[in-house]
């Protein structure tokens, strides 16, 4: 019985901040909202950077690097298998790295302007 009403009670407070008007104008022109944008922007375009240098050393390596490629590490495991298989782990890092800088800075950025903005429109968080 508790678990309906505490769902009912969810739903509704959902439902409450699905209403709410938000000036997308002046959101857009908070100028915290801007230093948000701009350091995501410049951190995802930056991990993005590193991403694609990492990907596509793999194809030039194995095109212009041939030798050390098939240099063998461990019976037929060789440095370009295990530079390919190194792109899974670096997505796993980058994934990480990301999601570490998000929630100590960009989140709670977004948070207190999202305070801001629902106190300004009168809404009880």
């Amino acid at each position: 019985m508790a678990t309906l009403e505490s769902q009912t009670a969810n739903q509704t407070q959902a439902a409450n901040r699905a209403v709410v008007p938000v000036d997308w104008d002046a959101l857009i022109g908070d100028a915290r909202f801007q230093t948000l944008h701009r350091k995501k922007n410049l951190f995802l375009w930056g991990l993005m950077a590193f991403s694609v240098v990492y990907y596509f050393l793999l194809p030039i390596g194995a095109a212009y690097f041939q030798d050390l490629y098939k240099v063998r590490v461990w019976g037929v495991v060789n440095v370009g298998l295990l530079f390919a298989l190194s792109e899974f782990a670096v997505a796993w890092i980058i994934a990480l790295v990301y999601s570490r800088k998000a929630s100590r800075d960009f989140d709670a950025l977004a948070a207190e302007i999202a305070a801001d903005f629902s106190a300004r429109a009168g809404v009880k968080s």
